[in-house]
C-alpha cells in the first residue's frame, strides 16, 4: 500500500537517516498514494471503509527525533463505504454529525521510540466535537527517491477506538441478539509523504 518503488533506499532506523545539519525536513502526505481506512465490525462480518479527502505534516527532527512532530486533518463528509446511502446516514447526526462537526483532526504532543522502525506518537485526536488523548503505533518503513526525483518516506498505523468515546453512540439490537454495528473501530492508515522543497533546493 506504500510506495516501495526499487529505487527506494529502505533506512533502517529514523533517528540515524542522517547528520544534524539536516535536521527539521518538513513531509507533506502525498495523498494519491495514501490511504486513511477503518472496519468495524456490521453483525457477523467486517465492513471497511475510507476517507477520500485529507491533508497531513510530518517534520522531522533528524537530530532529536522525539522533537518530531505530526498533524493530519480528515475532511468527515469525504467518507466512502461503497454505498452511498450507508455514507448519508453516517455523515448525519446519528455518526459524524459532520455539518456541526466537518473535520477530523491529530496533533502530536510527543514521540517516542519503541523498537526498532516504531515509535509511539501521542497527541491529540478531535472527533465530533470531542478531544481525547491517544497514542498511536506508527512503523516506519523507509525513505528513498521515486524515479522522478522526488523524497518520499513511509509510515503505517495499525490501531483500534472505541467509537463511543467519541459520541458517536448509535445502533440497533438485533433479534436474535447483539447490535448491528461494534463499538471498536479498526483504523489502517498508510503514509506516503513528499519531502518539501526547501528554496535552496528548488534553485
Amino acid at each position: 500500500m506504500l510506495f516501495r518503488a526499487a529505487s527506494c533506499r529502505a533506512s533502517p532506523t529514523w533517528p540515524h537517516l542522517a547528520s544534524p545539519a539536516l535536521a527539521a525536513d518538513t513531509y507533506q502526505f502525498d495523498k494519491s498514494h495514501t490511504t486513511v481506512g477503518f472496519q468495524v465490525r456490521h453483525i457477523f462480518t467486517m465492513l471497511g471503509g475510507k476517507f477520500q479527502d485529507f491533508s497531513g505534516t510530518i517534520k522531522v527532527d533528524r537530530a532529536k527525533p522525539e522533537s518530531s512532530s505530526v498533524e493530519f486533518t480528515i475532511q468527515a463528509a469525504t467518507i466512502f463505504t461503497n454505498d452511498a446511502k450507508r455514507d448519508e446516514h453516517l455523515r448525519n447526526p446519528d455518526f459524524f454529525d459532520v455539518a456541526n462537526h466537518p473535520t477530523i483532526t491529530f496533533k502530536s504532543t510527543s514521540v517516542k521510540a519503541a523498537g526498532r522502525d516504531v515509535y509511539e506518537v501521542t497527541g491529540n485526536l478531535t472527533m465530533r466535537g470531542v478531544t481525547r488523548q491517544v497514542t498511536l503505533p506508527v512503523t516506519f518503513l523507509g525513505e528513498g527517491k521515486d524515479p522522478w526525483g522526488n523524497e518520499k518516506m513511509g509510515f503505517a498505523i495499525a490501531t483500534s477506538l472505541n467509537r463511543k468515546d467519541y459520541g458517536i453512540n448509535w445502533n440497533k439490537a438485533l433479534d436474535q441478539g447483539g447490535v448491528l454495528v461494534g463499538d471498536e473501530v479498526k483504523v489502517q492508515i498508510s503514509v506516503e509523504a513528499n519531502k518539501v522543497k526547501q528554496a535552496a533546493e528548488a534553485r
